[in-house]
Formats: structure tokens, C-alpha cells, sequence
């Protein structure tokens, strides 16, 4: 498990001396920062009456708090989920290229380590990474409001929650590519197409009507029934954020999807790179 754990710990190393994912954690700062100075709410006996953001009125009705915070955390927890996900594929793909890399690689093969904890560890220092990213500005968005509103919910922190299960299974596929080819492009390029397929398997029984019936619809069928339905977990973390009865039939039946699909393609990655000579 120490070999793990150190691997994990060079990756965490590795992105903390990128510029890139400082200036991203210095932007959600800023965001956050502004958001708290520039935004000020008023709220009489548990209710909204007027909200003006760098001194412009957005709201002059008066509305229960939590009914009038859940447009925003519902559009925070989709900008989180979705657009950590894209950064994290752009951000995070060249880390596992990097430790396969000539060399390096050898190097870490002559060290005690197992094969298998080199790739476990990379996948836990990333999304340890990812994990931090998205509690940061879940954590954030909460504080501000609950200061400024005296309204507390944990709806956009269990939303970020979820971003990061939907990313496992995305940055799994990205691993699992770099032990076949090691190119940090393809592995970005493959990571977006999952995201991409995840998105379209969640609608899948709204898109199958419209792809003519015979081999096409059932291939469509066949393929999204294997990818994980992330638009659909994405959905899912809106309604939590916003404290609203879940639209999907069952949280707990994506999250296993989710978590079949990212452990048998790692299981692939492993697999391969166990038997791989370098």
C-alpha cells in the first residue's frame, strides 16, 4: 500500500508544480471571492426580498429562500460537473503518458514496487486532485450563501461528489489508453469521447426511437448500455443541489453503472500493463 501511496504522492507533486492548475484554483478563488463581495441579499424572516449583484437589482419578488437559491445551485452543479469533468480530461491526461514514459518507467520498475501500484497510484493521486477541485468550490459556493442567506444545505456538496464518481470512470478509460499507447492527446481525445458517450447513453431511450429500427438501432443500443449514463448522474447532482425530488428512477443503480464500467476498464489496464515489456 506505501507504493501506492508514494506513486499517488509524486502525481499530487506533479500538479501542485503546474502553473496551469494553479491558475485554475486561483480562478475559482477569484470567482468565489468576488461572488462574496459583490453580491449582497436580503432576507426578511426566512424569505428573499431583493438580491443585487455589483449594485444591479436581479430580483425584486419576494420568495422563500431555498426556492430562489435552487436555479443557482442547480446551474453551479451542472458547471461543476461538467466543466470539471473537461478539465480534468485536459488538466490530468498527460500524467499517466508521463510516468510510462521511457526512462522514467524503468526507473520505476527497478524500484519495489508492483506493476499494479504504479497505475493504482496514479489513478489515486488524480483523483485525490479531482476530489480537492470540486469540495473547494462546492465548499465555497455553500459558505457564501449559508453567510449571506442563513440557508445551509449540503445539495452542491454531494453534486461535486458525484462530478468526481463520473470522472473516475472517465479518467479510467484515459488510463487504461496510456498503458496501450502512450500519448497524452489520445488520452484526452478517448476521455472526451466518453464524457461525450455518457452524456447521449443517458438519453438513450429518447434517441433510440429516432435511428431507423435493424442493426443501427440495436448497435446504438448495445453501446450505450455499456457506457456509463452521466447525464443522467449529472442531472441527478442538480436536483440534489437544489434540494428537489430526483428526476432519475434510481441514484443508487447509475452510481453502480458507473462504478462497473470504470472498474472493468481499469481491470483491462491493469491486465495489460501486466503483462507488457519495457
Amino acid at each position: 500500500m506505501s507504493g501506492v501511496l508514494g506513486i499517488a504522492g509524486y502525481v499530487l507533486r506533479e500538479a501542485a508544480s503546474r502553473k496551469f492548475i494553479l491558475a485554475f484554483l486561483l480562478g475559482v478563488t477569484g470567482v468565489l471571492v468576488t461572488l462574496s463581495l459583490s453580491l449582497r441579499i436580503e432576507v426578511v424572516d426566512g424569505a428573499l426580498a431583493a438580491s443585487r449583484l455589483f449594485g444591479e437589482v436581479l430580483d425584486m419578488d419576494i420568495r422563500a429562500v431555498d426556492v430562489a437559491l435552487k436555479p443557482v445551485f442547480m446551474a453551479a452543479a451542472a458547471i461543476v460537473f461538467y466543466g470539471g469533468i473537461l478539465f480534468g480530461i485536459v488538466s490530468c491526461s498527460d500524467f499517466a503518458p508521463s510516468l510510462l514514459s521511457p526512462g522514467r518507467i524503468e526507473h520505476l520498475l527497478a524500484l519495489p514496487l508492483r506493476r499494479w501500484h504504479i497505475l493504482a497510484g496514479t489513478f489515486l493521486g488524480v483523483m485525490t486532485l479531482a476530489l480537492f477541485g470540486s469540495l473547494y468550490g462546492s465548499v465555497g459556493l455553500v459558505l457564501i450563501f449559508g453567510v449571506k442567506t442563513g440557508y445551509w444545505t449540503a445539495g452542491p456538496v454531494i453534486s461535486a461528489l458525484l462530478a468526481c464518481v463520473s470522472f473516475a470512470a472517465v479518467y479510467a478509460v484515459m488510463l487504461t489508453t496510456a498503458t496501450l499507447i502512450r500519448s497524452a492527446a489520445l488520452c484526452a481525445a478517448l476521455g472526451g469521447i466518453t464524457l461525450v458517450g455518457g452524456v447521449i447513453a443517458g438519453f438513450r431511450t429518447k434517441i433510440a426511437p429516432f435511428i431507423e429500427e435493424g442493426v443501427s438501432r440495436e448497435l446504438f443500443k448495445g453501446v450505450t448500455l455499456v457506457l456509463p449514463r452521466l447525464s443522467s448522474l449529472a442531472k441527478a447532482g442538480m436536483d440534489l443541489a437544489a434540494s428537489t425530488p430526483l428526476g432519475v428512477q434510481s441514484l443508487s443503480m447509475l452510481l453502480a453503472g458507473v462504478f462497473v464500467f470504470g472498474l472493468g476498464v481499469l481491470a483491462v489496464g491493469f491486465w495489460w500493463f501486466e503483462g507488457r515489456d519495457y
